[in-house]
């Protein structure tokens, strides 16, 4: 089988191929040993729904680099674990993962309340991680690396984009979210947000729900009534397998997007193929890529995606789809592998600074570059509709990519923090250089 991805892709940012051959060579003495790969993602419980193909897609991105010769002269192996959406258990498995299996890298998780139950094993055990889904920001650690969306690639883009005359105008916002860091960290943000663009709280509204909540009845009759009061946009910040049952609702009480716009900031593709996207056509969300994008790059990995998931009788077939996170999962294994590369080893410490500045070229048709100082990656944002076919056509997108604010200008007292984990600032949360010696 031959591989879809360019051959030149994993020596992006190195110093060519003749380098590369040298480092090949390096790893010769070690060729029998595998790199082994952490894969820590929720194939059961409620997030399964979302997280399940983000195993998928990172297998067979290590099988594309196996095809090319592995790296080193080795060949990755990946060690898969299933934590079953509870975020104890993450932290768990990934102790075992870097202090039993011993994996040099670990890509995973999907809610921010799972990422930070890894974090503190992350920096106890100083192992590297990263992190593919959307986030609600506030962070920056030295031993993840962060290719989802900050807030200001995704939600206040959408949020502003819903308030222009484009978007239907918005005067008033319904923010409806899972009870947990995300939603409720990243609403903080909003509520900040409108209130400095001439929106004051009598015209937010703000409701959780636990995760796994499968009666919207109430909730969806109330935001009917709070539409009552002006144009109004629903924010939803939803997790999960809710959404089948939060969107089911929408329909049954005739909620027209064209009247109250409801834009998802974790609803894609996946989630969408458990919905009768027939009554949800019109509604919205905000990512960083759609497997509708028409580019180049964007035909190349959908192609070898269906390939590999005939290839491997994935379940769903030919039904399966692509989405955000998978993209984003894909680019931070490729990241990740050139990095290696360029730093002639698997070792933490030398891979974390060849990852800055590592550059591939995604499936959206962007450049998509990890940012020198804050462990963040540059995206472009989309606004995607919801068809009935279950895609998304793009509405609205950024001309260019966007560089991440870990620290959001809107949250008080964020106004001199820095996330900067070059020298002499190498932190992601202060606000002097931590090596400033003043001379």
């Amino acid at each position: 089988m031959q591989s879809t991805l360019p051959k030149t892709a994993l020596f992006r940012a190195t110093a060519g191929s003749a380098m590369a051959l040298g480092l090949l060579a390096t790893g010769n003495a070690q060729a029998d040993d595998p790199i082994k790969v952490g894969i820590l993602h929720s194939l059961s419980g409620t997030m399964a729904i979302s997280e399940t193909s983000l195993r998928d897609v990172a297998l067979m991105t290590i099988e594309d680099i196996n095809e090319q010769g592995g790296l080193l002269g080795r060949e990755l192996e990946p060690v898969v674990m299933d934590p079953g959406s509870d975020w104890p258990t993450y932290a768990e498995q990934a102790r075992e993962m870097i202090e039993r299996e011993e994996v040099d890298v670990i890509f995973g998780s999907w809610t921010s309340v799972s990422r930070e139950a890894v974090l503190p094993v992350l920096e106890e055990l100083n192992g590297l991680m990263f992190y593919p889904v959307q986030y609600e920001g506030e962070e920056s650690s030295r031993n993840i690396f962060y290719t989802g969306a900050a807030p200001n690639q995704q939600t206040l883009p959408a949020v502003e984009y819903l308030m222009s005359e484009e978007g239907g105008g918005a005067e008033r916002f319904y923010l409806l979210g899972t009870d947990y860091v995300f939603p409720r960290t990243t609403n903080r943000i909003v509520r900040a947000y409108l209130n400095a663009h001439g929106i004051g709280d009598e015209d937010i509204e703000e409701v959780y729900t636990p995760f796994g909540h499968d009666d919207f009845q109430t909730i969806v009759d109330d935001i009917g009534n709070f539409a009552d009061g002006g144009p109004t946009a629903v924010i939803n910040t939803v997790n999960g397998d809710a959404n089948v049952a939060f969107y089911q609702e929408l329909a049954n009480q005739g909620i027209d997007p064209i009247d109250v716009p409801v834009l998802a900031t974790s609803v894609g593709e996946e989630e969408l193929r458990g919905m009768d996207t027939d009554l949800l056509a019109g509604h919205l969300a905000a990512w960083n890529y759609f497997m509708s994008i028409d580019t180049p790059e964007n035909e190349q990995f959908t192609e070898r995606w269906f390939e590999y998931v005939e290839e491997n009788d994935l379940s769903g077939g030919s039904d399966r789809v692509t989405n955000d996170p998978m993209e984003a999962t894909h680019m931070g294994i490729r990241m990740w592998a050139q990095a290696v590369l360029q730093a002639g080893t698997t070792d933490v410490d030398a891979v974390r600074q060849a990852v800055y500045g590592q550059c591939v070229d995604s499936p959206s048709g962007f450049e998509v570059c990890m940012d020198e100082e804050n462990h963040h990656l540059h995206k472009p944002v989309i606004i995607g509709e919801i068809e009935p076919d279950g895609q998304f056509y793009p509405v609205w997108e950024t001309d260019d990519v966007v560089r991440a604010e870990p620290w959001s200008e809107y949250v008080e007292g964020n106004e001199n923090r820095h996330a900067n984990w070059r020298y002499p600032w190498v932190c992601g949360d202060c606000e002097e250089p931590t090596y400033d010696l003043g001379f």
